[in-house]
């Protein structure tokens, strides 16, 4: 209940605050640049869904409180989804045309991801999913509007696999071995499947896979038959309270936390804080990022937004694991902007399609991310109208009782693996759609 009340009160409070920042745009449509921001602040999935909304909301701020993207300002509105796909649909129709045009959608669910996809090429209006989303849409020549910067599931899965096969003293070590996938019973659950399976014939590794119906407190099945089956390592790919669940279920079951390894939406700290001691051991991948309380860009939210009585969510959370991924998701969206204005004015508005323009020419470059705030936050990303992802680095954290450290690092996804895969299902998509794939040299106009 008390988990509840909490997002509700802070949902409220968002409302109020993005009524404040987005009213002026009715009066000033031609000069500000409208950020639609879909949340879950409510449902199962509040606890994380908030976190990394405060983030998003923050970083907006922030660039207005720096004077806007190159002296254009912001204006932006929440739409509660509560992580469900009718809904965030239904917040994708209110929000598209309002305020001038929406900029970019970032729909922080794979469900809505795929039910936007073929709605953004007709309204032309990019998606950024960072860390989530199609995995196939890496391939900018047949999903035009989609942008899965930084990684994908099927990333997540290549470097899960990395990291297992060096525990093991090589990939070699894998044959035989068992590795279940605890997976949410969702587009967002199956996205690792096609990949582990293909790794399993490569490395000779058997692949167990165990759904979890949404939203995942009912666990005990599932824990059984891990405890039946005796897998060497776990892989979970859960969200909100389904995290903490199996968690404990392990702890239950007494299957070792330091055998999983969980996808980086598994790995933040409202998976965890609850169980503590009990998730002792437990590691996720992070989507470079993992929490960075003391990285330049949080000291700088936190002296120009919260200082001013301006923060969107609790103080104390500002820096953690989601919050920074809201955050990072924030800046990527308005440096597409930023990147767009070099080719179509400075100190103007963007449009969508101007937009989708700077996602596809994104050069993020350590020097731009150090000059920002992002140092030792993230590596370089370059994008390009072909290659919608531009960067594939992975680091892995552990939960060592009390707070997350950095455990293993960098690694890179083979991109040997899983280029052939996305070319593979990209075409296959294209086919079905009847879509013509942009040629290198259609992406040159």
């Amino acid at each position: 209940m008390k988990l509840r009340k909490f997002a509700l009160t802070a949902s409220a409070t968002a409302v109020v605050l993005s009524s404040l920042v987005a009213a002026p745009t009715v009066l000033a449509q031609a000069k500000e640049q409208f950020f639609p921001v879909l949340v879950y602040r409510t449902g199962a999935y509040a606890p994380n869904g908030t976190q990394w909304a405060n983030g998003y909301v923050d970083y907006l701020k922030l660039v207005n409180a720096k004077g806007g993207i190159n002296g254009v300002k912001i204006s932006f509105e929440e739409c509660e989804t509560a992580y469900a796909t009718d809904r965030g649909v239904e917040c994708y129709e209110r929000l598209k045309g309002k305020n001038g045009g929406a900029t970019v959608f970032q729909p922080l669910s794979t469900g809505v991801t795929f039910a936007l996809t073929e709605k953004a090429p007709v309204d032309k209006i990019p998606l950024i999913t960072a860390g989530y989303g199609r995995s196939e849409s890496q391939n900018g020549a047949v999903f035009t509007w989609n942008f899965p910067l930084l990684g994908t599931y099927w990333v997540g899965a290549e470097v899960a696999i990395q990291h297992i096969g060096k525990k093991e003293g090589g990939v070699a070590k894998l044959k035989g071995k068992k590795i279940a996938l605890v997976y949410h019973d969702s587009p967002y659950g199956k996205e690792p499947i096609p990949v582990l399976q293909e790794l399993g014939k490569t490395y000779g590794f058997e692949v167990q896979l165990l759904p979890v119906a949404h939203p995942g407190v009912e666990q005990k099945a599932t824990w059984l038959q891990i405890r039946q089956q005796k897998p060497d390592y776990v892989l979970l790919w859960g969200w909100g309270v389904m995290n903490s669940t199996a968690l404990r279920e392990a702890q239950s079951t007494g299957y070792p936390r330091d055998k999983m390894l969980g996808i980086w939406w598994a790995g933040a700290e409202p998976d965890v804080k609850d169980v503590a001691e009990g998730a002792k051991g437990y590691s996720a991948l992070t989507l470079q990022h993992g929490a960075e309380p003391n990285s330049k860009v949080v000291k700088e939210v936190l002296e120009q937004v919260y200082a001013k009585g301006q923060g969107t969510g609790p103080k104390d959370e500002v820096g953690q694991v989601l919050y920074m991924r809201g955050l990072l998701s924030a800046m990527l969206g308005v440096e597409g902007v930023r990147k767009a204005q070099e080719r179509y004015g400075k100190g103007k508005v963007m449009t969508g399609e101007q937009v989708r323009w700077g996602l596809e020419n994104l050069n993020l470059d350590q020097k731009t991310l150090d000059s920002m705030g992002f140092a030792g936050v993230m590596r370089p990303v370059q994008t390009s109208c072909l290659d919608h992802m531009g960067s594939s680095w992975v680091r892995v954290h552990t939960w060592n009782g009390s707070k997350w450290e950095f455990s293993s690092d960098w690694y890179q996804a083979d991109d040997k693996v899983l280029r052939p895969m996305v070319m593979l299902a990209s075409s296959k998509y294209a086919d079905e759609k009847k879509l013509k794939p942009r040629t290198p040299e259609e992406c040159k106009k």
